[in-house]
């Protein structure tokens, strides 16, 4: 998973956030992060697989459990509120190599 999976996930998670920074704001989907962290781990069995940092210093984390195949994608406020932005089933580690230069595919 490492590479592919993180780069894809970040990505995804920066691309929601801009068509839904609005969505991902609302006051029902944030918390805390200790609170948000807790529940993913308690609840879910989730761990973080992945982070990097978006737009206004927000940081986007991917959460992930091998053993429910649940995953979340939150995105953490510069004021230390976290928000959901995504999540779902069938996680999956995936290790891809890149295209070779030269090659659209």
């Amino acid at each position: 998973m490492k590479t592919t999976f993180k780069t894809f996930a970040i990505g995804f998670g920066l691309i929601a956030l801009t068509a839904g920074t609005a969505m991902a704001q609302n006051a029902r989907n944030c918390a805390p992060r200790e609170a948000v962290i807790d529940r993913l781990a308690s609840g879910y069995g989730e761990s973080r697989q992945s982070m990097g940092l978006g737009t206004n210093n927000q940081v986007v984390e991917v959460f992930a459990s091998d053993e429910t195949g649940t995953w979340t994608i939150t995105v953490t406020m510069p004021n230390g509120l976290t928000c959901l932005v995504a999540s779902g089933q069938a996680f999956e580690e995936l290790v891809e190599a890149l295209p070779e230069d030269g090659n659209d595919a």
